[in-house]
């Protein structure tokens, strides 16, 4: 039995995880999926990145947790990074899921073209707007699943996606597994490229789309328990 703490992208809360966080706890896992301050149920509550990363550290700690997998999917590889390096020895492993992995100083839209993304949050009160319809096509999800994201997603806090991240040491240092969904491009990001190329995170490929909990939830949740497994 592994014990599983799951973080969900931009826009989503914990109800993301539903469908694979009962694959897993089928096959006897314990599971908890948490929302990040400003999201789904905790709209409304200021959040800069540094209280996403309180965020996972303080569940972590006040569920007791030891030999836990944390895992982060999309945006929430970057504050789950930063709380694993704090937490430290409660963790088996990490599991990046078509995330993004912190590097010190820089924020989840430092390295790419992102002026609409800040020009989305300046005209929207501080917020990121969630995504549409349109912008979830190509990404092996049915009609049905793409109208439950949209109904879920609730604004991102902007905060969250400018403020740099903060780690003491290289992310290589986490025994991590990176999951790399192929419908969203070929290769994991640049922060990623060295520890795997060394070896000391392992590679697992998924032919579906960046949101494979809706769209792939039994295989991403056996994705999950082989990690686990093999760590």
């Amino acid at each position: 039995m592994t014990r599983f703490v799951m973080v969900a992208g931009a826009w989503l809360g914990a109800w993301a995880w539903d469908d694979v966080a009962a694959e897993l706890r089928a096959a006897g896992h314990e599971v908890h999926a948490l929302t990040l301050s400003g999201l789904a149920e905790k709209q409304g509550v200021p959040a800069g990145q540094r209280t996403h990363v309180r965020d996972v550290v303080e569940e972590v700690e006040r569920l007791g947790l030891r030999d836990a997998v944390l895992v982060g999917h999309s945006y929430s590889g970057i504050p789950v990074g930063q709380a694993a390096e704090r937490i430290g020895d409660r963790l088996r492993r990490v599991v990046f899921v078509d995330a993004n992995v912190p590097v010190d100083g820089e924020s989840f839209l430092s390295g790419w073209p992102s002026e609409h993304v800040r020009r989305a949050i300046a005209e929207h009160g501080g917020v990121w707007p969630p995504a549409t319809a349109e912008d979830y096509a190509g990404q092996d999800l049915t009609e049905e699943r793409i109208a439950r994201i949209v109904a879920g997603a609730t604004p991102h806090p902007g905060a969250t996606l400018t403020e740099p991240a903060v780690l003491a040491g290289p992310p290589g240092a986490l025994p991590a597994t990176y999951v790399k969904c192929l419908l969203d491009g070929d290769e994991p990001p640049p922060a990623a490229a060295k520890p795997l190329e060394s070896g000391d995170w392992e590679l697992v490929t998924m032919d579906t789309g960046h949101w494979p909990m809706f769209s792939r939830p039994r295989e991403l949740a056996r994705v999950l328990h082989a990690s686990a497994a093999g760590s």
